[in-house]
């Protein structure tokens, strides 16, 4: 019964996980664009600010540079409303995934001593280990969890105050991202279906 149980809880975790990590690469797709439409307005404002307005032809229209100014911000924080959107979806991923892999890992405990250590530590020649597996869906939770984070505090930071942090938003969004390269989750997903597969929980 404990072995059943197990298996169905692991399968049930492998699905929500796959169905999750769609909608978390539909997510993280919408940021490029978005971070570089900031980078590149950063990158205007930046360069209407160093503009001699007064010693142009543009001085004579007192006050274009204002409503450009508000123009441009609003444009900025319109890409930022989005943005913040496009997080509330990576979180709904991360909450989803600490859910259902925290099910499977409360199972566990429960039924521990039921199904026996040496249950838990036997590997197929192609699978992992019901321990390892389990070791393998907290990283996948860690994964997202993490990078929800980054990109949390990667938003906190971005202010029109500080225009030259804005302009770098796509290269250190780049750069968070090649921290969590995505096949941490696939490779643990198809470990674990190799488990199930292979029939090593039962």
């Amino acid at each position: 019964m404990a072995a059943a149980a197990m298996a169905a809880a692991l399968r049930a975790c492998a699905a929500a996980v796959a169905r999750q990590d769609a909608a978390w690469r539909a997510a993280l797709a919408a940021w490029a664009p978005l971070l570089g439409a900031l980078g590149g307005l950063a990158a205007q404002m930046r360069a209407a600010r160093r503009l001699a307005w007064g010693g142009s032809p543009l001085g004579a229209f007192g006050g274009l540079r204002a409503r450009l100014w508000r123009k441009q911000r609003g444009a900025a924080e319109a890409a930022l409303e989005q943005l913040g959107g496009r997080r509330a979806e990576l979180r709904a991923v991360r909450d989803a995934v600490a859910a259902a892999v925290g099910a499977v890992l409360r199972l566990y405990e429960e039924r521990a001593a039921e199904l026996g250590l040496a249950a838990a530590l036997r590997r197929g020649p192609r699978c992992p280990s019901l321990a390892e597996a389990l070791e393998g869906l907290q990283d996948v939770e860690r994964h997202y969890r993490h990078l929800y984070l980054e990109s949390k505090l990667l938003l906190l930071r971005v202010s029109c105050d500080s225009l030259a942090e804005m302009e770098a938003l796509p290269q250190s969004w780049e750069r968070i991202l090649e921290r969590y390269k995505p096949d941490v989750v696939q490779v643990r997903v198809v470990l674990l279906t190799r488990l199930l597969r292979e029939n090593s929980v039962h």
